[in-house]
């Protein structure tokens, strides 16, 4: 599996442990940055990550930015992505099990690394039910094809 990684400037502190993480657990890692943690513009980061999963050069992402919110907003404007907030172990497993998550964000102003690690193996390790979980998730996707007003 190829993660495609992200952060800004909040989340650049963790971004070495996580990767490190991900790679001894036997994922491929894509780093899109960012790169030291000078001041960046959180969007430029969770769009590379989620280009990379729209066009299924990856297989998902992580984004880590101050409070996860950011990244989530600007990932969820790609074409089939599924971007998600977790804030516990149990809303990372249920992004995955019922919202068929594809990009999991985290903030790091609100957790420890250890926190976020645990989060983002307990998303990897689950699989999605589908059945009606899938029902509802496709009616998500559906609205990309659609002009809303």
């Amino acid at each position: 599996m190829v993660i495609a990684f992200g952060c800004d400037h909040a989340g650049y502190s963790f971004k070495e442990k996580i990767i490190m993480f991900l790679k001894t657990q036997g994922y491929k890692v894509v780093d899109y940055g960012c790169f030291d943690d000078g001041s960046v513009d959180y969007p430029d980061f969770a769009t590379a990550v989620a280009r990379c999963v729209s066009k299924g050069t990856c297989d998902t992402g992580v984004l880590i930015c101050g409070t996860g919110i950011g990244m989530c907003i600007t990932a969820n404007k790609f074409r089939g992505v599924r971007a998600a907030v977790a804030y516990s172990t149990d809303t990372a497993e249920l992004a995955k099990r019922h919202n068929n998550a594809n990009i999991l964000c985290v903030g790091a102003r609100s957790f420890k690394v250890n926190e976020i690690i645990e989060f983002i193996d307990v998303w990897l390790k689950a699989s999605f039910e589908g059945g009606r979980h899938g029902r509802r998730v496709d009616k998500i996707s559906n609205l990309e094809d659609k002009n809303i007003k």
